[in-house]
C-alpha cells in the first residue's frame, strides 16, 4: 500500500514540475520559472456543533478525519463566547488539519479524481476564488471519501478545505487549479 502512495505523490508532483509549471509560465507569461504559482499547503477544517453537549462526538469526528487526511488533526478552540449557542470562550468545537509536501499531493490527487466526482449531481466546483488566489471548498458530508464510508451508524459531517496557493492574484490561482485538473462549472 505504501508504494502506491508514494507513486501517486511522486506522479502528481512530477507533473506539476515537468509539465503544469512550465505551461503555467508560458500561460501567464511569466519571465522567471519562481514566479510561477504553486500549492503552499491545504487545510481540511470540520465544526462540530454537537460537541458542545456531547465531547464523544468530537473524537469520533477527529478519528474519521485522521482516516481521510491520513494525518492525527488538531482540536479547535472557540474564540469568543456566544450565549445563544450555549458555547464558552475555549471550548473545544471542531477538528482542523494542515497538510504539506507528499500528503498535501495525494490528499489533492484523491480529492479532484476520486471524492469530486462522487459527490450526487456533480456539476463542478465554482470559480469564486478569495481574492488572493487560495481556494475554499465547501463539503457537504464526507462521504464521498472512500476512506470515510461506514455501514450508517455514524452521522455525517461537512468540511471545509482550503488550498493556499503562492499567488497573488484570483487568475494566477484559477489557472494553477485548472491545470491540476480541478473540475470548475463550465458557466
Amino acid at each position: 500500500m505504501e508504494s502506491k502512495n508514494t507513486s501517486s505523490v511522486i506522479r502528481l508532483k512530477q507533473e506539476y514540475e515537468k509539465n503544469i509549471r512550465p505551461a503555467l509560465q508560458k500561460e501567464l507569461g511569466l519571465k522567471n520559472i519562481m514566479e510561477v504559482p504553486r500549492i503552499n499547503k491545504i487545510v481540511v477544517n470540520i465544526g462540530v456543533k454537537e460537541a458542545v453537549t456531547d465531547s464523544k462526538e468530537l473524537q469520533k469526528v477527529k478519528k474519521k478525519l485522521a482516516v481521510i487526511a491520513k494525518q492525527a488533526p488538531i482540536e479547535t478552540e472557540c474564540k469568543k463566547s456566544i450565549a445563544g449557542f450555549k458555547i464558552r470562550e475555549g471550548m473545544k468545537i471542531g477538528a482542523c488539519v494542515t497538510l504539506r509536501n507528499k500528503k498535501m499531493y495525494e490528499f489533492l490527487d484523491e480529492l479532484i479524481n476520486i471524492a469530486l466526482p462522487r459527490v450526487r449531481d456533480f456539476q463542478g466546483v465554482t470559480k469564486k476564488l478569495d481574492g488572493r488566489g487560495n481556494y475554499n471548498l465547501g463539503v457537504k458530508e464526507w462521504i464521498i471519501f472512500p476512506e470515510a464510508e461506514d455501514n450508517g451508524m455514524e452521522k455525517p459531517h461537512g468540511m471545509n478545505i482550503t488550498i493556499h496557493t503562492s499567488a497573488h492574484t484570483d487568475e494566477h490561482g484559477f489557472a494553477l487549479l485548472k491545470q491540476f485538473g480541478m473540475p470548475f462549472k463550465k458557466k
